[in-house]
């Protein structure tokens, strides 16, 4: 589909399933060469990350485990500044390795929230592992380790994505018009 309307607003496509499904492939080639021996916990931002958390998780080879957090800083099409914490970390991480992955980082504001807490818990090493950034949003500083694409500073739906709980289940990415 080259359209679709998602609640009120109309949104065009921007990424193929394809080009995500490279972007993905990447990401996980490159997890699995650089962190063999580390057995890291993939800590999963829910809920925009969780597709693309499946997506990657399959691809990877060097024994890991998975866990989730749930954070939210978005109202309808807007960021806010306030992380709220809907679901946390229940695992011991004190020196472990963990890879965050998040579907997009954007201000960066609540990765910035995300990677202090984790630093504050005693985790040996963060890696990011984000698919899409916006880097005319960026604030922040912090690096991303693992990234699969950059996009410009529009507001996206699909492959998890939502606009107000709605437009995640597109396996290609749409743009607002």
């Amino acid at each position: 589909m080259q359209t679709i309307k998602v609640k009120d607003k109309e949104f065009k496509l921007s990424l193929t399933a394809e080009e995500i499904n490279t972007a993905v492939d990447i990401m996980a080639n490159k997890i699995n060469r650089d962190l063999p021996g580390k057995n890291p916990l993939f800590l999963v931002v829910l809920n925009g990350a969780f597709i693309f958390a499946a997506d990657l998780y399959r691809r990877i080879t060097i024994p890991s485990e998975i866990s989730f957090v749930k954070l939210a800083s978005y109202s309808g099409t807007q960021t806010t500044s306030d992380v709220k914490e809907l679901i946390g970390v229940n695992e011991t991480l004190k020196g472990r390795t963990v890879v965050i992955v998040e579907d997009i980082i954007d201000t960066g504001i609540t990765m910035q929230y995300l990677i202090s807490k984790l630093e504050y818990l005693g985790v040996e090493k963060v890696y990011l592992a984000a698919l899409l950034f916006k880097p005319t949003a960026f604030r922040e500083s912090f690096r991303i380790d693992y990234l699969g694409l950059e996009i410009p500073n529009e507001f996206i739906v699909g492959y998890g994505l939502d606009y107000d709980g709605f437009g995640r289940n597109y396996p290609d990415i749409y743009k607002i018009v």
